[in-house]
């Protein structure tokens, strides 16, 4: 699989009866735009998709100007340190295999897309979970793995999966699309991946995929919005009484123990405290999963060398000035996401302090809008955070499992468009009317 270049003009998206056997071949990519097949598209003549086995392997500031999002997960330095740690390799069932699409008009062949993109030998540090598709597939007896994913591993945090050059005129972006599109499902038929599946990304690319045919499927996640607090008691002011005193109560449990709190830059952080935290990290996933987290040392190390900017460590302190607890945010102009914490001491309420109410203090501090505290946890609505949708893009292989995973997402969609509903109702704000 190394290496893999594909060739343009071998690509058809009715070649192989088993992949997206039920497509009209002829469909256009925007019913208002132009219509567009594989051999209309001729993008031969445009682009040429190269599949690379090493994120390094294409220049930082050539994937960073592509992934032009603000996302601090989709950066080259990010995707490298994952790789160069050795968190993201074979052995951990995570093979790099990214996409990058040159084009073919001028001499030099620049570079005008990427995608990160992985052979995944299992499903965990996903997010999106099709668990139960593997399992009906071993019901079977079919292979669900390998299959192809395109995400940031470990990293349930929305943002582009395709970085695409701004030059590009509308008429070739669509045909782009056909063509990235083309090439995953020309992977499962030259290499024998169950499907591809592209997790996390905008609603605004989870239509583009949508229009050619693949399958959309939509999850949830709780963020939380700063509407111009001036402080946390001004945030308190718009809950309900109830809700506002539950909080209170909440942090009370914390304070009476007497912690310290203390924001550290990512420049300012020193290797000590990096062994620190990488130690309550390990100590606090093997607690709650039996086993060590997907992350180790020289992944956060690397981080804090390449773009400390983008990190904030939260050191929490007991009475005695010693550290007990962390937790390790990163940050863009916009938004705080709440990544990986761990305490060395259990203590009652400790969680939601460091990784909730701490970070909430810290977009008002500074501005930030959102705060994205990590997949899942409808535990997080009575503090706050509200129900947002979230995307992702499959495709399946296999004839009759891809007819019944649409119905199923079909399904699951209106459940949890439902679910949504039914927490916003929950939400601890007074009255926005």
């Amino acid at each position: 699989m190394k290496g893999i270049k594909t060739n343009p003009t071998k690509l058809s998206r009715t070649e192989h009866s088993d992949v997206n056997h039920n497509r009209d071949e002829n469909s256009g990519f925007d019913q208002n735009g132009i219509v567009l097949s594989s051999s209309e598209a001729n993008v031969s003549a445009l682009f040429k998709v190269e599949l690379i086995d090493s994120i390094d392997k294409i220049s930082a500031d050539i994937w960073n100007a592509l992934m032009h999002d603000n996302n601090p997960f989709n950066r080259h330095e990010y995707l490298a340190a994952l790789e160069s740690s050795k968190c993201v390799c074979d052995q951990t069932g995570w093979t790099p295999l990214h996409m990058v699409i040159r084009e073919t008009k001028h001499a030099n062949e620049a570079v005008i897309a990427v995608m990160p993109l992985y052979i995944k030998a299992h499903s965990y540090g996903e997010y999106v979970f099709d668990w139960a598709w593997a399992d009906a597939y071993e019901r079977h007896q079919l292979a669900y793995y390998p299959k192809l994913v395109s995400s940031v591993p470990f990293t349930p945090v929305s943002g582009m999966r395709l970085g695409v050059s701004s030059a590009l005129t509308s008429e070739e972006l669509q045909m782009l699309w056909l063509l990235v599109s083309q090439t995953l499902d020309r992977c499962l038929t030259e290499y024998g991946f169950s499907g591809w599946h592209c997790l996390f990304l905008p609603k605004t690319q989870c239509d583009d995929f949508a229009r050619l045919g693949n399958l959309q499927r939509l999850g949830t996640q709780f963020h939380w919005f700063n509407r111009d607090y001036s402080d946390f008691q001004a945030f308190l002011s718009a809950l309900t009484s109830r809700k506002r005193k539950d909080i209170n109560k909440e942090r009370q449990k914390v304070q009476r123990v007497n912690l310290s709190f203390e924001f550290v830059e990512g420049a300012d952080v020193t290797a000590e405290l990096w062994q620190i935290f990488s130690a309550c990290y390990q100590q606090t996933y093997a607690k709650r999963s039996g086993h060590y987290g997907y992350l180790n040392l020289a992944f956060f190390q690397t981080l804090a060398e390449s773009m400390p900017e983008s990190i904030v460590l939260l050191i929490v302190r007991d009475s005695n000035e010693l550290i007990m607890a962390s937790a390790l945010y990163f940050k863009s102009e916009t938004h705080l996401y709440g990544r990986y914490w761990g305490a060395l001491t259990e203590i009652d309420g400790l969680h939601f302090e460091a990784c909730y109410y701490q970070g909430i203090e810290y977009c008002i501090a500074n501005g930030l809008k959102v705060f994205d505290a990590g997949a899942q946890g409808e535990h997080k609505v009575p503090r706050g955070f509200e129900p947002i949708e979230t995307y992702s893009n499959h495709e399946i292989a296999h004839s009759e499992f891809r007819l019944a995973i649409e119905s199923f997402t079909l399904q699951e969609a209106g459940n949890i468009k439902t679910y949504m509903q039914q927490l916003t109702a929950k939400l601890p704000y007074k009255s926005r009317a």
